[in-house]
């Protein structure tokens, strides 16, 4: 009999520890606890914690599951990029400039590619043939086509004098495209009963589309005679593929007065009120005469910057988000540069309509330096690279003819004696531009300087991931280095304190720079950041570090390199939050990461006591430059 209740009691015992310890029960006991991910996002940190708390272990960053592929994507054709990836009959000397350029055809080739990698490699292979065909000559004939004037012209400015625009237009070539800073005044006068006229920012044909796309297309609507029609502007884009965008219309109310660009606002314009508007209390005849009709005309339209038969002087001028217009001295309307439609890209300004066109100066515009004239070009070249492991390798994202920030990159922080003593290296990441001029500018500025890596495609802003994963792929696998870094050609970088910094931080799992630890994806369709809901269908992202400057350490960089070869990690159009995508995996497969915010890091101008410095145009790098050598601290130019 006790042998029977004993045998009993320990399969009783044994059924509680099966129900204790069950995967049910321990699911259970999982629900109920509050995940750290929870925790902070009913307590959010405030700047301060951030700011107080630099070094953030992984086990303390959590977000959402990532989104993967439902099945590894695969191989597709894509037109244009057999021509591309055929490297035939280039020297060795010329391949230095396309080291990562037959690792990124794999990339272009995969299902789940960027929305603009089609577009960009077709129109690359266009431009890649053609560039070919000029360098094949000057290798044929021995005699510098390339130096030839046909192909030396991209001019600092351009100008046209006095024109009656025909049915047709004016058209005022604008040879390698436009840059910040660039801008187009056009002085002249509205004529006609109907005085309105447009200005159309061109981009380049190529032989495929019947038209070229418009990067800006202003249209200026006056009303003539016609008492009861208001004047008004409306901005807008056109390409062959989607036809005409969402036009944008000034005068304006609501939002279109908040919205700004450049710090300015889409639409200036201030319609004058009637003098019963101002002062409500006092009371005036009522009259249906005319009289009254062209008052109410001359207050609508008095503060309106163009009218009939009245000269204007109008400067359509490029700032770092979009195009801005100033007419006799006022600013009037801004215009977001659109996804696409970058200003590099504009071949010609055309002017029709009801115009008399006194004069148009296109001024500020890309050019080059002849480099038989250049002092100091020995000085500016890229050293060699040592065979040990490089510290850092600097990646920075340049586009085709911005040619100037690079020359003042390379007489300033690029004169570092780290990077001079080959401790550090230096390489702009560049695609192709569509047009040739720009491009044959391009390939001797590789040849002259030996810091540069042209891309496979056309340099569009929503295909920069690949050179992100470019960066990786130099670092890791051609020109080894400890670190990587990732900048662009208007930061200022004070390399000595990055480099003295980075002796201080974990040497893998590392990611440093101006780190965001939780931010939404922009929902707005309107804007250049834009991302969908099938792109990222999530609230937040995972941690990641802003564009103008992040580091990242080598088991970092050989993990996403491998990620991409085995097409496992996934693309997304916003580098900088890619690379937090892709180390939000890394620390998935088990590894530790080391967020490591640095406030030094300005995404925007320059203050004091800096470590890199955003938005800097070449005349401002300079100058930062001249501080450092003279004055011996981080100060800041304006």
């Amino acid at each position: 009999m006790k042998k029977w209740y004993g045998g009993l009691l320990i399969i009783a015992l044994g059924m509680m520890l099966i129900l204790l310890y069950s995967p049910f029960r321990m699911q259970q006991h999982k629900s109920v606890k509050q995940s750290d991910y929870s925790f902070f996002n009913n307590h959010p940190p405030n700047d301060s914690t951030v700011r107080n708390n630099p070094i953030v272990n992984s086990s303390h960053v959590e977000v959402k599951e990532t989104p993967k592929p439902t099945k590894r994507p695969h191989s597709i054709n894509v037109q244009g990029l057999d021509d591309l990836c055929n490297m035939k009959n280039f020297s060795e000397g010329e391949l230095k400039a396309m080291l990562v350029w037959t690792p990124l055809c794999s990339l272009l080739s995969r299902s789940d590619a960027l929305p603009e990698t089609a577009q960009g490699v077709k129109e690359a292979s266009v431009a890649w043939k053609e560039l070919l065909s000029t360098i094949e000559k000057q290798k044929a004939s021995r005699i510098s086509e390339i130096d030839s004037p046909e192909n030396q012209t991209c001019p600092l400015s351009v100008t046209m004098l006095g024109k009656t625009v025909a049915n047709s237009g004016i058209i005022l070539e604008i040879p390698c495209g436009l840059v910040v800073d660039s801008s187009i005044t056009l002085i002249g006068i509205p004529i006609g009963q109907n005085g309105s006229f447009q200005i159309d920012l061109v981009g380049q044909q190529i032989e495929e589309d019947p038209n070229p796309p418009i990067i800006l297309h202003y249209n200026v609507s006056l009303p003539g005679e016609n008492l009861t029609e208001d004047p008004f502007i409306v901005q807008n884009t056109w390409t062959n593929e989607h036809g005409w965008g969402k036009e944008e219309k000034c005068p304006a109310h609501g939002s279109a007065n908040i919205q700004e660009v450049d710090g300015l606002v889409l639409c200036n314009v201030q319609v004058a009120r009637s003098s019963n508007e101002e002062n409500p209390s006092v009371s005036k005849p009522i009259s249906n005469g005319p009289a009254n009709i062209s008052d109410e005309s001359a207050h609508r339209t008095a503060n309106f910057p163009f009218t009939e038969r009245n000269p204007f002087t109008a400067t359509l001028w490029l700032g770092s988000e979009g195009f801005h217009m100033t007419v006799n001295g006022r600013h009037e309307t801004s215009f977001a540069f659109r996804e696409k439609l970058e200003p590099w890209l504009v071949n010609s300004v055309k002017v029709a309509g009801n115009l008399t066109l006194l004069s148009a100066l296109a001024k500020g515009l890309p050019t080059t330096e002849d480099n038989d004239f250049v002092i100091d070009i020995d000085k500016l070249k890229a050293p060699s690279i040592p065979r040990k492991r490089l510290v850092l390798l600097i990646g920075v994202f340049s586009t085709g003819n911005n040619f100037k920030r690079r020359m003042a990159l390379r007489r300033s922080w690029m004169q570092y004696e780290a990077v001079r003593s080959g401790e550090v290296a230096v390489r702009f990441f560049i695609g192709l531009h569509k047009n040739n001029i720009v491009n044959v500018e391009l390939w001797r500025e590789a040849q002259a300087f030996g810091d540069m890596q042209f891309m496979p495609f056309v340099d569009y802003y929503g295909l920069i991931t690949f050179k992100t994963i470019a960066i990786c792929i130099l670092g890791t696998k051609i020109i080894p280095a400890k670190y990587m870094m990732k900048t662009d050609d208007d930061a200022f970088v004070r390399i000595d304190e990055v480099v003295s910094n980075l002796k201080r931080k974990p040497s893998e799992g590392l990611l440093y720079g101006l780190i965001s630890f939780k931010s939404s994806p922009h929902r707005n369709q309107d804007g250049k950041w834009y991302i969908s809901e099938e792109e990222w269908p999530h609230d937040f992202y995972p941690p990641w570090a802003h564009g103008p400057g992040y580091v990242i350490s080598r088991d970092i960089a050989k993990f996403i390199v491998h990620g991409h070869e085995q097409r496992t990690l996934k693309l997304f159009k916003l580098e900088d939050v890619a690379m937090g995508i892709w180390i939000e995996e890394f620390k998935k497969s088990g590894r530790e990461v080391h967020y490591e915010t640095e406030e030094r890091f300005h995404n925007v101008g320059c203050e004091s006591n800096y470590i890199l410095s955003h938005y800097q145009n070449p005349r401002m790098v300079l100058c930062l430059w001249e501080k450092l050598l003279k004055e011996h601290r981080p100060a800041c130019c304006e």
